[in-house]
């Protein structure tokens, strides 16, 4: 990052907040919906980035390209019993969807305006595609505490799931050790791949 123009330093600074605020903000929109009102009585189910942005883990976005959010707080208990697997599939995906819906609206106006390559324009939309993607990728990884983990519970075994959950509170020195090592960067790339297929298919040829 140290070594980045200044425009594009910019861009970034400019798509990371939403990137972060919206993918927290659908957690939290999609667990009040269900019936769990935590996070709103918490102040989060707001577009307000100040309320979603931890500052150690967007200074630490710029140092190493490794960041975090503040994690919504979910209480699955406020969400009826029958609907409460389902409940966790569809808050932990939320953040995922809302970066690839992010990513597409960038990539669409990438293709309706062509910007010049150097351009302001250029870099926002370029950084905001990339950067949702990378995030959405990132989150799929079924380690705890990932979005990818929770959905992955949504659909396993209790005694599978008992094993996520005592993982978890290692889970973020898990995947710090492994980005570190790069065992990781195959997954996230594998991940990438589908998302930009994926997004490829409703963009205009």
């Amino acid at each position: 990052m140290l070594n980045r123009s200044p425009e594009e330093i910019i861009a970034f600074a400019i798509a990371l907040i939403p990137a972060f605020t919206f993918h927290e903000f659908a957690h939290a929109w999609v667990a009040n919906y269900l019936g769990d009102q935590t996070a709103k009585n918490l102040g989060r189910l707001t577009l307000n980035p100040l309320k979603h942005l931890d500052v150690l883990g967007t200074i630490m976005v710029f140092v190493i390209g490794f960041g975090w959010a503040k994690p919504v707080p979910i209480n699955l208990e406020n969400i009826p019993a029958p609907q409460r697997r389902k409940g966790l599939v569809l808050v932990s995906a939320a953040g995922v969807t809302a970066n690839m819906l992010i990513a597409f609206f960038a990539l669409l106006l990438w293709r309706l305006f062509s910007p010049e390559p150097g351009g302001m324009m250029y870099s926002v939309l370029y950084t905001l595609a990339t950067i949702n993607i990378l995030l959405a990728a990132f989150n799929l990884i079924p380690i705890p505490p990932l979005d990818g983990s929770k959905i992955l519970m949504g659909f396993t075994p209790e005694s599978v799931n008992r094993v996520l959950c005592q993982i978890e509170p290692f889970g973020f020195f898990i995947v710090l050790g492994l980005l570190l090592l790069g065992a990781l960067n195959p997954v996230i790339a594998a991940f990438q791949y589908g998302i930009i297929s994926f997004i490829s298919l409703f963009l205009p040829g």
